[in-house]
């Protein structure tokens, strides 16, 4: 009996099938379950501190509750009363004054101090640690000593104004002055966060596009603004972001330093509804303020991106 040898099939083209080299299903799921044993306890985390609490507080901002009784639901009435609550608008008004204030400073501040530590000079790494520490420290002793260095009757500020021969001022305790004092003293903590983030985008500028533009005969100024700012903008867009969130949520330096005052001209929108909901217990109304908080704050930070995204400027 003659033996017929069986080809092998050749798919067309005459190449042969490729095959699939698959694990073995239990090697499969002993990596799924590897993988969530590492990333399992971070993510229950997040979600118990950071999700579920946010939906909790979204039921609750529907509701009238001091945190005692049982609540009675009302609807989106606590919504609609903020609308006609003075304190309220009173608060978005400093918020936003401080916002406008604190986040062009901030970014412009930031831009020129890294553009003067990207020099190679003497103690350039002290230069830079002296700019980023007060970023590190906490927000709760920079408002502290703050209050010591713009104190009206033995402050620094005011001691160095008297030896000059100026009117001292009432800085934290001046209805007129407290906001700006704050803006001071938020611009001092936050500069070395902005500087650093530009700093490091200044070193990523090919040194070879500055040379060609010297070459070329332009001087500094033509260089920052048509070699060094284009290379900024997607972090310019990055800190715009940042620092705004960070002036809408601002709480803790106005709570160690005027708590709101003086006449109510420091009561940010965080802080309002830190009051509504711990001082006056009123813990559904001041729930609806803060998400009417976070929808603004993710309604502006959308519109950064959008339009810098629409100049071709990619940050996130």
């Amino acid at each position: 009996m003659t033996q017929v040898a069986h080809k092998p099939r050749f798919a067309v083209g005459g190449r042969a099938p490729a095959t699939v080299n698959r694990p073995p299903r239990g090697r499969g799921v002993r990596r799924a379950l590897t993988g969530w044993a590492f990333a399992g306890p971070a993510t229950f985390i997040v979600i118990g501190l950071s999700l579920f609490p946010a939906v909790w507080a979204f039921f609750i901002s529907r509701t009238k509750w001091n945190g005692i009784a049982p609540a009675t639901d009302v609807g989106w009435r606590n919504y609609q009363r903020l609308a006609e609550d003075p304190g309220a608008i009173d608060a978005a008004r400093q918020t936003l004054l401080l916002t406008v204030t604190f986040v062009p400073g901030s970014i412009i501040l930031g831009i020129l101090i890294a553009v003067a530590l990207n020099r190679k000079i003497r103690f350039i790494g002290f230069y830079r640690t002296c700019i980023f520490v007060p970023y590190v420290a906490s927000a709760a002793a920079t408002g502290i000593l703050a209050g010591y260095v713009f104190s009206p009757q033995f402050g620094i500020v005011n001691a160095a104004l008297r030896h000059l021969g100026l009117p001292a001022q009432q800085f934290l305790e001046s209805p007129s002055q407290a906001l700006l004092t704050l803006v001071v003293i938020a611009l001092w903590g936050e500069v070395g966060f902005t500087t650093v983030l530009y700093l490091a985008a200044l070193q990523d500028i090919p040194s070879e596009l500055v040379e060609a533009a010297v070459v070329d005969g332009a001087g500094p100024w033509r260089v920052f603004r048509h070699v060094t700012l284009p290379h900024l903008r997607p972090v310019t867009v990055f800190a715009t972001v940042w620092q705004t969130i960070t002036a809408l949520q601002l709480f803790d330096l106005i709570y160690t330093t005027t708590r709101g005052g003086p006449l109510n001209t420091t009561q940010t929108v965080v802080y309002y509804v830190y009051e509504l909901a711990f001082q006056t217990r009123r813990l559904g109304y001041g729930a609806a303020l803060a998400y009417l908080l976070f929808l603004v704050t993710l309604v502006l930070t959308a519109a950064v991106i959008v339009y810098n995204r629409r100049r071709g400027s990619e940050a996130f």
